[in-house]
């Protein structure tokens, strides 16, 4: 799938939602939720999207962000962002970031960490001067953060960077399951069911 093809999924014609493997979306750079290792899954045929994307990137995914963790010497900490190309990808390169892990009631902190990893994905994909950046469902996942309110910081924090002198001229939200996509058509719709809070 061409990421520059899709439309607009609301009134902001930089926003687009596409439900879809993320592995086989062409776009400057898709976003990858990551553990704190930054070496992928550990766990083989595991279904997170952690796993896929390092399986179809290849070999060299895994390498790279051995390099950065070794040069780095110590675990990634939640809501930054780091780059690596895309190897097998169809995208040019890929931003990881590691969300919060959300055990029990949703804190302030979760959320704080959670608009970081977004404004941090996007900060690092406009100083190389990447114009379309694609998110999947952070923290969503194994890491427990709900859904809508997920979704409602992401949309809010990207609009909100957008707002910026910035080279990314589409962010894609991704999602993979019926639910995200419902949640994301309702948020991007054009009563502005965004402004729920984050």
């Amino acid at each position: 799938m061409d990421g520059a093809a899709l439309p607009a999924a609301g009134p902001r014609p930089q926003l687009s939602l596409w439900r879809g493997d993320i592995t086989r979306l062409r776009a400057d750079a898709i976003v990858n939720a990551a553990n704190s290792a930054l070496l992928g899954c550990f766990h083989p045929c595991h279904g997170c999207i952690d796993n896929a994307i390092h399986s179809a990137a290849g070999l060299q995914l895994r390498e790279a962000c051995r390099g950065i963790m070794e040069a780095q010497g110590c675990p990634e900490p939640a809501g930054g962002a780091k780059l690596t190309p895309g190897y097998n990808l169809p995208a040019r390169y890929v931003l990881h970031t590691v969300g919060p892990i959300v055990r029990g009631p949703v804190t302030r902190r979760d959320r704080e960490e959670l608009a970081s990893c977004y404004r941090a994905c996007l900060e690092l994909a406009g100083s190389h001067g990447l114009e379309s950046v694609a998110f999947c469902c952070i923290s969503t996942g194994e890491f427990h953060f709900p859904n809508q309110e997920a979704a409602e910081i992401a949309v809010e924090t990207v609009t909100q960077f957008l707002g910026w002198k910035t080279s990314i001229r589409k962010v894609i939200f991704n999602v993979y399951k019926e639910l995200d996509e419902g949640i994301y058509r309702r948020l991007l719709a054009p009563d502005g069911g965004a402004a729920g809070g984050a």
